[in-house]
């Protein structure tokens, strides 16, 4: 008999286990129902309700996992910043002196303006060989001639701000401006491939050893990118770093999820993915206080040198250890979990809970790793997922990018952008177990992508309405975000459920890739860059209906267990356990 046919079973006990359905004492207690009919998952659930589904113990973890989770944010997204275009004017070498700044008179009539911004590249043609009026001492308009557009002579600018990114150190301007937008690509390029290397480190060798290595290695490598002496050896750096660093969201996700009960996992993920948002805004902060791409990526990388000691202080996910037959490891947290969050909880149970787990392993016909039975078995689902991560990191990261470019401090609608985040986390809380998984992903892609059509018709002149269609897109677009990553953690099985989720992830390096480069189709149309995040959402969204729904199950262990999510199964009684006997 497999484990997904134990249905009125109680799960196998030790020989000195007693047979009773439930045994009293005088501790208390808490009742296992064996009604999914899966021994191990129940059993480690109900534990895990028991202890505290969320107790100090699991506390403490999650205020470890925050800071990998708020450093990651920020290694995501310096390059906003620091390959940011900076605003300039062509240098009017007739009437500019050293001391001229960005706003003179004479810029009314020898530059051309784009909306309110004068033009970054080009100037109108001087008629006259000097446009010096010796005598009023000024630069006489009459000399412009505004019919003739001329790019300015010799790359001479003059900067408005005393920011300073790659742009103006490595002299990147004008025509030369794809170099800045590459640098998000290469960014992504990076996650690209260490996404799914990450998630194969986490399924392998564990959740803890590879937030610890990634965000130390990542440390490093941005530490070093900040003395990049020419713009080739940044984009080395910058394509390393993420490569380390990518894999760090997801696994804190993913140990999130495996650490707490089943009625805690929306909400204390929710607080995990929060401090996202916080290492955005503290990104856009630190940028607006310290304009030199150098100083920013110091002040970034260095506090993250402290994930060097998770090698050793954060705890192994108990339902990984379980997953891969380390069952002494697992007791041994489940104990010190007990005692933290002063529960007794007896060596019996915990007996039970290995004899089980021993059981159900040797039932399944799997490998440990069984990643190719996986790709065969759920394909569509993969693609499925593959694509719906490729439009929301392309919706996400778009809005983010394009917001920079509304009126306004780029450093202020960057930081509203990202603190509209943290509702959209919370959002979740509110809609998943009322309407599923699926219509609660489908109905806040439908609604982002519905914001960013409307950005379109709000126009250029409603500034206020367009940065406020932007932010309830960003809000939506990250509510879903949320949702997917949840729905993702409980469609794959544990003993590959990094490994897919990353290779999903991985597959929306591809929206991440093209999200960088929609600020250059603005150039072209205006409105490219909403028609594209609208229809891809719409679209996807609607593709989301096919997923089978999660709600309220038990996180699969096996192939078998994930690939019988949304199959109806009749309930049958369940057997009492006493966790304190």
């Amino acid at each position: 008999m497999t484990t997904m046919e134990h249905t009125s079973e109680s799960p196998p006990s030790p020989p000195s286990a007693t047979a009773t359905a439930t045994v009293q004492t005088q501790s208390p207690s808490v009742a296992i129902t064996n009604s999914n009919a899966d021994p191990e998952d129940v059993t480690l659930d109900s534990i895990l309700k028991y202890i505290g589904q969320f107790g100090r113990f699991q506390l403490m973890i999650f205020l470890l996992i925050c800071l990998p989770m708020m450093f990651h944010a920020m290694f995501s997204v310096t390059y906003v910043f620091t390959a940011g275009t900076v605003t300039h004017r062509c240098n009017i070498t007739e009437c500019d002196s050293p001391e001229s700044r960005y706003d003179e008179p004479w810029t009314e009539y020898s530059i051309p303006k784009h909306g309110k911004d004068l033009d970054k590249c080009n100037r109108y043609e001087n008629n006259q060989f000097s446009s010096w009026d010796q005598f009023q001492n000024i630069c006489i308009a009459n000399n412009y001639n505004k019919d003739t557009i001329e790019s300015c002579p010799g790359n001479e600018f003059i900067f408005r701000d005393q920011e300073k990114t790659i742009s103006n150190d490595f002299g990147i301007f004008c025509d030369d401006e794809w170099k800045l937008s590459l640098v998000g690509t290469i960014n992504n390029i990076g996650q690209f491939f260490g996404i799914p290397l990450g998630g194969f480190v986490a399924d392998r060798y564990g959740r803890s050893f590879s937030i610890a290595l990634g965000g130390i290695l990542g440390a490093i490598l941005g530490i070093v990118r900040s003395f990049s002496p020419s713009y080739v050896w940044f984009l080395v750096f910058e394509f390393l770093d993420n490569v380390t660093s990518s894999t760090l969201y997801s696994t804190c996700f993913v140990i999130g999820i495996e650490l707490v009960g089943p009625k805690r996992r929306v909400l204390a993920c929710s607080v995990i993915t929060v401090f996202y948002a916080v290492g955005e805004v503290a990104v856009a902060m630190f940028a607006k206080a310290y304009q030199n791409w150098r100083t920013l990526l110091q002040i970034t990388y260095t506090p993250s040198l402290i994930l060097l000691a998770y090698f050793w202080i954060l705890p192994e996910s108990v339902r990984w250890l379980l997953s891969v037959g380390k069952e002494e490891r697992a007791k041994n947290i489940l104990r010190r979990a007990a005692k933290v969050n002063k529960r007794k909880l007896s060596e019996s149970v915990l007996d039970k809970l290995v004899i089980a787990n021993q059981e159900k392993l040797q039932q399944s016909e799997e490998s440990k790793f069984p990643i190719r039975e996986a790709f065969s078995n759920f394909k569509w689902r993969i693609a499925n997922c593959s694509l719906c991560w490729i439009v929301h990191v392309l919706v996400y990261y778009g809005l983010s990018l394009n917001v920079v470019l509304l009126d306004g401090d780029k450093y202020n609608n960057f930081a509203y952008i990202a603190l509209v985040e943290i509702p959209g986390f919370f959002m979740p809380l509110l809609i998943m177990d009322r309407f599923g998984r699926r219509y609660s992903l489908c109905g806040l892609m439908l609604l982002s992508g519905l914001c960013c059509i409307g950005t379109i018709f709000a126009g250029g002149d409603q500034h206020v309405l367009q940065l406020v269609l932007f932010l309830i897109g960003k809000l939506t677009i990250t509510a879903s975000f949320q949702v997917l990553y949840f729905f993702a953690s409980e469609i794959f099985p544990t003993n590959l459920r990094n490994s897919l989720l990353s290779f999903c992830s991985m597959m929306g390096r591809f929206g991440s890739m093209i999200a960088p480069q929609t600020p250059l189709l603005a150039k072209y149309y205006a409105n490219a860059p909403a028609i594209l995040f609208a229809c891809a959402a719409i679209f996807s969204g609607m593709l989301t209906l096919f997923f089978p729904e999660t709600t309220n199950l038990v996180l699969p262990t096996t192939l078998k267990e994930a690939d019988a999510i949304g199959v109806k199964k009749k309930p049958s009684k369940g057997q009492e356990l006493n966790l304190s006997a």
